[in-house]
């Protein structure tokens, strides 16, 4: 089932998300409609947060950056209860955009290399090292889960600068061709 993706300005998005454990009520069905809903808004990363759950999940799937990055063809993965153990390299400037926040994009700094531990869809603890656009990709949607929009990222001027466009998508004031739901719309 396709999920409506909440929109900038919704509280659940700048909330720190809660761990989960196997027990979670409709787990699986949550992550495949999650996928469900990120292809349909043609996405490569979403979090819990951004379907209006405050919990530590997300998933990616990175196939559409195989031709620049071959290994990453079929690439899909879920993440539960993530953390990052350490970041490393120095930072690299990638224009970003981010589902919850459509039409809007920036350049945000992150570094190269992460290493994390999360547990998979079969709730088995991994730790792993992610590096180049797929570690930014799960950095992105690792900030979902701690309460932080990419937006956070960017210096305060640009901020200022995007600040109605911001104000517009939390109104509804914004066409895109999946699900939303706004904070601001009268129900």
């Amino acid at each position: 089932m396709i999920l409506p993706i909440v929109a900038y300005g919704t509280p659940v998005l700048k909330q720190k998300a809660a761990p989960i454990d196997p027990e979670y009520p409709d787990l699986k069905e949550i992550v495949a409609n999650m996928y469900e809903t990120m292809y349909a808004a043609n996405g490569v990363g979403l979090a819990a947060p951004q379907v209006g759950l405050s919990i530590r999940l997300f998933i990616v799937d990175a196939t559409p950056f195989d031709d620049d990055e071959p290994q990453l063809k079929g690439y899909k993965k879920t993440f539960i209860n993530a953390e990052i153990l350490e970041e490393r390299d120095e930072p690299w400037s990638f224009n970003e955009g981010c589902l919850s926040i459509p039409g809007i994009r920036e350049d945000v700094q992150r570094k190269k290399t992460i290493r994390m531990r999360y547990r998979n869809e079969s709730f088995e603890q991994v730790e792993e090292e992610f590096t180049g656009i797929l570690a930014r990709i799960i950095q992105h949607e690792y900030d979902h889960i701690e309460g932080t929009l990419f937006t956070d990222r960017i210096s305060p001027l640009k901020k200022t600068l995007l600040r109605s466009k911001l104000n517009n998508i939390s109104r509804g004031q914004v066409k895109v061709d999946y699900r939303m739901k706004f904070p601001m719309l009268r129900k």
